[in-house]
């Protein structure tokens, strides 16, 4: 008898639809976190058990996102990577797919054409290597739940924090997992048995779409640093905001709703969406939402060799009886199914603005703040309670209550008249994602938010029915690109105090992105105050990338009457003759733009200048390509630096966090710990990145001082020389084992 298929044996596994609440981490039991994570990995993989072939995991249903198989690893490899730097685990399981697995998409625009991070033709594991890989994983994490010291409470600072930042992220993911299976053709995939949808129409009939006052108020946003569950590291911080009056509607617009404005021709008329929003128009060519199905072959978003698939070629959704309402079927997750009039919209921000605009020139989307303030949460306090998500006496459509969206009156009001605050749908909003004053990044994960705060990301609010764990938590923050897809719609707001303006928060950043230069960043509410309403990015490498900092600095420094980095280089130079080291491959960690790596391009095979700074690494590459480089008004050319320079051996990336890929230097020469948001992580890293005979130079202000350094990396490295030059420079090396 031949040996089951490795789609067979997932499908044989316990399919869990329902999730467990957050355990309280000032009084978990091992027990708890144990349960918690069995439930996170069981919901996790059960999503995937209605694919009805192995191949289907190597389709590509979104073509600016990698195909599914990467999503069923990835959430796997991460645990590995974060219980790595916390120290509760000392090797990897594999680190072949800890790499491969490790980083996901975030595209720079919706006309990206890079839908595989590492090309199309990319050899993806068989399903059987990564089911045995996800085994392994879940076996290490139950070892370390079980045997790893544990104190309570478990904050920020607490190495079990790693094993929460992996529950969340995995939590995260089998929402967004969810939304790419929905874009699959549905051919493709069979509910599983026990899974609900929920009721198309709700036992009282959905009413007018009222407006509800709001009067003036004041809101205090921010998770307090002591409360007892997981939080993601832009929750933190405090802001208060005066929200004055406004009205907004009670329920989520409908699908009915939105009906009018696909039959009244909105997606063919311009003046009903922004710049950005009628370019994405222009490009995707869309008739109505997703998720609505139709006989006119609509263009779909797939990648790969579904890129000419369309779910709207089904014969049996067209009209019957010649009405616009028969048009139409709806794309649930599984199933094609009849529409649901009276379930929310699912659109993308784009869309939602453009039916706001089509509504009249008053209508708008909430705000971050008007959206907590509709709420009417009880005051905010630590206590484990206050939040939704921890109370079994809440009820709303979130945390897999039913596995779709429901009617937008299904559940009752809360107390100031308005439905589906959480869960059913996420809420797109107005304002853009940003971190709050005293925002810090994690040193576990420093790149979660942050790249983030550029003003291409809106906040999205209140959580969907596929959101679980801290996605349904009231202090919940989370953004994406505006064209992006989730499990998302939207309610209308209009201001009743106009000369008071309205609390709209956008980023002010001029973020520069390689082969894509700076976006725009227009003010898309009307009458607000445009020098109130802007707020300087709370990502300080963005704010060291500014436009007038890399113009100063990179002019200075490549000055006539300075030789730029010959003093540290000099240094370099004599510390590899007195090691007798390696000279093999280098890589310069705050490359700048790019000098002295083309300087120990001299002395390498070959050297990796790596920068977070868009701006920095453009100008290394036009000094790499044409020897000089155009900065504003200004020319900066190589031919001032007098010491040896070689370009031909030196590759430049823009990254945001060490990933796995980087490994095996002769030479780490560690040149921004100045300018990182969270230094930490960094550091901890460095000892999967020096070859075991390499060395690491680490060159910073005076405040990393030797006795600080070892407090980071004294675990794995030891010191072998130190100077200063400029600034404190040490040299390190590994220990022996």
């Amino acid at each position: 008898m031949p040996g089951k298929t490795a789609l067979e044996l997932l499908k044989e596994k316990k399919h869990v639809f329902t999730s467990l609440r957050p355990p309280n981490l000032s009084s978990c039991t091992r027990k708890d976190v144990r349960e918690y994570f069995e439930n996170t990995y069981d919901l996790d993989e059960a999503i995937f058990t209605a694919l009805k072939d192995e191949k289907y995991f190597y389709m590509c249903p979104d073509r600016l996102r990698l195909p599914l198989i990467f999503y069923f690893a990835h959430t796997a490899t991460l645990y590995v990577n974060k219980l790595l730097l916390a120290g509760l685990i000392k090797e990897r399981v594999n680190r072949g797919f800890e790499t491969m697995f490790e980083t996901g998409v975030d595209e720079m625009s919706w006309d990206d054409t890079e839908n595989y991070r590492m090309g199309g033709s990319y050899q993806w594991p068989s399903l059987s290597e990564v089911m045995e890989y996800r085994s392994r994983v879940r076996e290490l994490v139950i070892e370390v739940i079980e045997n790893a010291p544990l104190t309570l409470p478990i904050t920020m600072d607490h190495p079990w924090w790693s094993i929460f930042m992996g529950l969340e992220h995995e939590r995260i993911h089998i929402e967004t997992s969810s939304v790419l299976i929905r874009q699959l053709p549905v051919d493709y995939l069979e509910c599983p048995t026990n899974w609900k949808y929920a009721p198309i129409n709700s036992p009282t009939p959905v009413g007018p779409n009222a407006f509800i006052k709001v009067n003036e108020g004041e809101i205090t946003l921010g998770k307090p640093t002591d409360f007892p569950t997981y939080g993601w590291d832009n929750e933190y911080g405090t802001k208060t905001i005066k929200v004055p009056a406004f009205e907004a509607t009670q329920y989520l617009i409908t699908n009915k709703e939105f009906l009018d404005f696909v039959a009244d021709g909105g997606y063919s008329t311009k003046k009903y969406w922004t710049d950005e929003g009628w370019q994405w128009v222009q490009f995707r060519q869309p008739r109505h939402p997703l998720f609505w199905v139709c006989t006119d072959e609509c263009k779909s978003n797939c990648g790969s060799i579904l890129s000419d698939y369309s779910h709207c070629n089904n014969e049996s959704n067209g009209v019957t009886n010649g009405s616009t309402h028969s048009k139409y079927k709806y794309r649930a997750l599984y199933d094609v199914i009849d529409m649901p009039w009276d379930w929310p919209v699912d659109v993308n921000y784009h869309e939602a603005k453009a039916y706001c605009r089509w509504k009249g020139a008053e209508f708008r989307l909430p705000t971050e703040a008007e959206h907590q303030i509709m709420r009417g949460d009880d005051p905010l306090s630590s206590k484990y309670s206050c939040d939704p998500i921890n109370r079994k006496d809440f009820h709303c459509n979130f945390n897999f209550a039913y596995g779709s969206s429901t009617p937008v009156n299904f559940y009752p009001a809360n107390s100031k008249g308005f439905y589906d605050l959480y869960g059913n749908v996420w809420e797109c909003t107005e304002d853009h994602f940003n971190g709050f004053p005293g925002y810090e990044s994690h040193y576990l994960y420093d790149d979660f938010s942050s790249p983030c705060f550029d003003g291409r990301h809106n906040m999205i609010q209140g959580g969907s029915w596929a959101s679980t764990g801290d996605l349904c938590s009231r202090f919940a923050r989370y953004a994406f690109r505006r064209h992006f897809y989730q499990h998302m719609g939207f309610r209308l707001v209009r201001s009743l105090s106009p000369s008071f303006g309205t609390p709209v928060k956008l980023c002010d950043c001029s973020a520069f992105v390689l082969g894509l230069g700076v976006h725009s960043n227009p003010v898309t509410v009307e009458g607000v105050d445009e020098t109130a309403c802007f707020s300087p990015s709370t990502n300080k490498q963005y704010v060291y990338d500014d436009e007038d900092l890399c113009h100063d600095c990179i002019l200075n420094k490549m000055g006539k009457d300075v030789d730029y980095g010959q003093p540290l280089v000099k240094y370099v130079k004599e510390i590899l003759g007195s090691l007798g080291a390696e000279t093999g491959s280098a890589m310069v960690a705050g490359c700048g733009p790019g000098y002295t790596s083309f300087q120990l391009g001299a002395m390498f095979d070959s050297v990796l200048g790596m920068e977070f700074g868009g701006r920095l690494v453009d100008a290394a590459i036009q000094l790499q390509n044409n020897g000089e480089a155009v900065i504003g008004d200004d020319t900066v050319a190589l031919s001032c630096i007098s010491s040896p320079l070689r370009t031909d051996n030196v590759t430049f990336k823009q990254l945001t966090w060490f990933p796995n890929e980087l490994e095996g230097f002769d030479l780490v020469l560690f040149e921004f710990l100045d300018r990182l948001n969270e230094p930490k992580g960094w550091l901890r890293k460095l000892w999967e990145i020096v070859n075991k005979k390499g060395i690491l130079i680490i060159s910073a202000s005076d405040m990393w001082t030797v006795p600080v350094l070892k407090q980071y990396i004294g675990e794995w490295f030891e010191l072998v020389h130190e100077s200063n030059v400029d600034k404190i420079i040490s040299t390190w090396r590994l220990k022996e084992d």
